[in-house]
C-alpha cells in the first residue's frame, strides 16, 4: 500500500502523522512525506520598486525551511514509533491544493491523508480549502483527520 501523507506543521497535520503511526498496515507498506512550499506571491507590474520581490523569496527561504523541518520530523516520528513502514519525504513548491494530488498521481498512492484546519463560518461541519479540493480531486480514497483546535 502506497500512503501520501500531507503535513504543515501544524496540530491537524501531526494528528494526521499519529493516525498513520497507530494504525495497522499491510506488510510492505510505504509512507511519502509530503510538504508543499507555497510562498507570498510575488506580482511585479504592482511593485514597480520590487519591495514585494524580497518579501516573495525571504517568504520562499522560509517556507522552504520549514517543509525541509516538518518533512524531517514527521519522517522521523514515523520511523521511530512505526518502523515497519517504508518512509520517504519530499518537498514540492505550488499550491497545496493541485500539488497533493498531482503527488498522488505521479507517485500512484492509493490513499492520502492530511489534516484539516475547518476554517470557515462552519467550522464544524466543512473542511479547510486544501483537504476540501484534494478530496474533490485525489485520484485516490483521501483520509481527512480532524482534530479540535484545543486538542
Amino acid at each position: 500500500m502506497k500512503i501520501l501523507l500531507a503535513v504543515d506543521g501544524s496540530t491537524f497535520s501531526q494528528a494526521a502523522i499519529e493516525e498513520v503511526i497507530h494504525r495497522s498496515w499491510p506488510s510492505g507498506t510505504e509512507v511519502r512525506v509530503l510538504s508543499v512550499i507555497h510562498p507570498l506571491p510575488y506580482i511585479p507590474m504592482l511593485d514597480p520598486a520590487f519591495v514585494s520581490a524580497a518579501a516573495h523569496f525571504d517568504s520562499l527561504k522560509q517556507e522552504r525551511e520549514r517543509a525541509s523541518h516538518d518533512i524531517d520530523e514527521a519522517s522521523k516520528e514515523i520511523r521511530e514509533k512505526a518502523p515497519k513502514l517504508k518512509v520517504s519525504a519530499e518537498a514540492l513548491e505550488g499550491s497545496p491544493k493541485k500539488m497533493i494530488v498531482e503527488e498522488a498521481q505521479r507517485w500512484e498512492a492509493d490513499l492520502i491523508i492530511l489534516g484539516s484546519h475547518g476554517y470557515g463560518p462552519a467550522k464544524p461541519f466543512l473542511l479547510g480549502s486544501v483537504a476540501q479540493s484534494v478530496v474533490l480531486h485525489a485520484p485516490c480514497s483521501v483520509e481527512v483527520v480532524r482534530r479540535s483546535v484545543a486538542a
